[in-house]
């Protein structure tokens, strides 16, 4: 990683084609060099969300009853808090790191993914050959396997780019506040929060982790829609 101490703030030139930061770090090494940390918070903080939601969702659409009313209750409950409140009251439980931001950040999208999953499996649960597989006696796992997963592909990958792009805007927040990645970590989040100080007078600083976001969660919206076009209805 390059750094220079005697051109902090430099604007962006050949040498330093997105500039340097306050203490004359080159600003494009930091935000490639954080690249693999932020995509791997927000890649496990995903599967945290995707995994359980997952099962519980299916399992609240398939077995219906009370195990559905007693889901949905504690779905609902759970989406009555905002997500960056429940993902801030589990740092402060499990404290900072890199794995505990991807915990907090993935654990508050939990119930959303449980409840899309849910109302995908009963839009599905009804149709003919799910009642046809039902009567000659198909495992409830094989149904889910074989049956209602595919089906309900399109909805899920759709809304699995959704959980991603909140863990990464999560994230970075929580991290521009301090409470997710360590200062001088090369964390898209972190570096928001380094130039926030310096913005009027070096405002590249800032913008460049900004844009990477922005610029990232749009990536994963198209990816999302180009996966999901051929084979929605």
């Amino acid at each position: 990683m390059q750094t220079s101490t005697l051109n902090p703030m430099q604007t962006p030139s050949r040498l330093h084609i997105l500039g340097t930061d306050q203490l004359g770090r080159d600003i494009l090494s930091r935000l490639l060099y954080g690249t693999q940390h932020t995509l791997f918070v927000a890649l496990l903080s995903t599967s945290v969300a995707v995994i359980p939601g997952l099962l519980l969702g299916v399992s609240a659409g398939m077995a219906k009853g009370w195990v559905d009313r007693f889901i949905t209750i504690l779905v609902n409950a759970l989406l009555a808090f905002p997500s960056l409140i429940f993902a801030l009251v589990i740092l402060s439980l499990l404290g900072q790191g890199s794995w505990q931001l991807a915990l907090a950040t993935g654990g508050a999208q939990i119930a959303l993914y449980a409840r899309i999953t849910r109302s995908a499996t009963l839009s599905i649960i009804n149709f003919g050959f799910i009642e046809s597989a039902q009567a000659i006696g198909v495992s409830k796992t094989r149904l889910m396997l074989r049956y209602i997963l595919p089906n309900a592909q399109p909805t899920l990958i759709g809304y699995g780019g959704l959980v991603f792009s909140y863990s990464m805007i999560n994230s970075a927040a929580l991290s521009f506040l301090g409470l997710g990645g360590e200062p001088g970590l090369p964390d898209w989040g972190v570096m928001l929060a380094e130039g926030r100080e310096a913005f009027r007078i070096a405002p590249w600083v800032s913008l460049a982790p900004g844009l990477a976001i922005t610029l990232t969660v749009w990536a994963v919206h198209t990816l999302v829609d180009r996966l999901i076009q051929p084979t929605s209805l």
